[in-house]
């Protein structure tokens, strides 16, 4: 079969013919529909972000297929069922996989990271980590479930607790702040407010749901969150952007007791400040990753009876062949994407 194949030691990238991989034990083998690309895919290409894995691997992590084979051991799917794999695998061996708290693994391995992911033809999936996608479902909207729209599912219902009528503010209205956007509206945040240096983006983001897109480089910036807010600033603040100016921006429009949420990453330091300002203010700073496996299924029915609309989210599609064309396209921001897809 045909993959992308990066050498994590040199940083190159090549795609070349591999052996369709085996499925083992509990394992299915997937043919590959479409896979996103995600600025995560764009930091292990760069070494922001180091490896975890073998020293040549597939990468893509936002995948939607068919099954093609099953393993032994697997009961409950067929060939032929339509799926979206997830984008990580509980180790099996820490504190919480013992006791079956799958979701909450301290070692879990990312796809794409520590195992082949499905910038390929084929790619192989745990079947407990498989969700079945609608038929009434695209397979391009499915495949960024497992990430670009699952990741804020999780910042905003899990980690955010965002509650009906409390205001949010989105730092970084792109790939996964779009969707942040998107999901606060859906169960109920007022006011939204998007914060973004483009344009373009901040256009989107009134579409889509915020009352308010402001450029970050405003210098009015805190004092219209504050009018927007009746003036005791936000409740939940998303920092989709990962920066110290970013989150320094977030921390500041927050009201007392407010809750800011980190999402994007990057290799920046933050800062707190004083201890003294930071206790009276009772603000909170809760870091988050992923999401747990069922939000998928969660998102791919609201998406099929009409509660969640992703037709925005594909911004562009390249065969597997032109890889390294999506990947420009989104480090350079060209036309502003959510997400780049590719098609083996």
């Amino acid at each position: 079969m045909r993959a992308q194949r990066l050498d994590t030691s040199t940083l190159t990238l090549e795609v070349t013919d591999v052996p369709v991989p085996s499925p083992g034990p509990g394992e299915v083998l997937i043919k590959v529909a479409f896979c996103g690309i995600c600025h995560s895919d764009l930091s292990l290409l760069d070494g922001t972000f180091p490896a975890m894995g073998p020293q040549v691997i597939t990468q893509g992590h936002e995948a939607s297929g068919t099954i093609a084979e099953l393993g032994p051991d697997v009961d409950g799917w067929s060939v032929g069922d339509r799926v979206v794999p997830a984008a990580g695998r509980p180790c099996g061996r820490c504190h919480s996989c013992l006791r079956a708290d799958y979701g909450h693994c301290t070692a879990l391995q990312l796809m794409a990271f520590a195992y082949d992911g499905a910038w390929a033809e084929y790619t192989v999936a745990q079947a407990p980590g498989l969700t079945r996608i609608p038929d009434n479902v695209s397979m391009e909207q499915a495949a960024i479930l497992a990430d670009a729209v699952s990741t804020p599912y999780g910042a905003v219902v899990h980690t955010g607790e965002v509650r009906v009528g409390e205001s949010v503010g989105v730092w970084g209205a792109g790939g996964v702040g779009t969707h942040v956007v998107q999901l606060a509206r859906l169960v109920g945040a007022s006011p939204i407010v998007a914060v973004d240096l483009d344009e373009t983006v901040r256009q989107r983001a009134l579409d889509l749901g915020a009352d308010l897109a402001l450029d970050s480089r405003d210098p009015d910036l805190a004092a219209k969150i504050l009018e927007i807010t009746g003036g005791v600033g936000l409740d939940v603040a998303f920092d989709a952007v990962g920066l110290k100016v970013t989150f320094d921006q977030a921390m500041a429009s927050l009201g007392n007791g407010g809750r800011l949420v980190g999402v994007g990453m990057s290799g920046e330091e933050w800062g707190l400040g004083a201890s003294m300002w930071f206790n009276l203010s009772r603000k909170k700073v809760l870091g988050h990753l992923g999401y747990e496996p069922a939000d998928i299924g969660t998102l791919a029915r609201l998406v099929s009876t009409g509660r969640l609309d992703l037709s925005r989210s594909i911004s562009g599609i390249v065969p597997l062949e032109d890889v390294a064309e999506g990947i420009r396209i989104l480090h350079e921001r060209e036309g502003s994407p959510v997400r780049i897809l590719v098609q083996p």
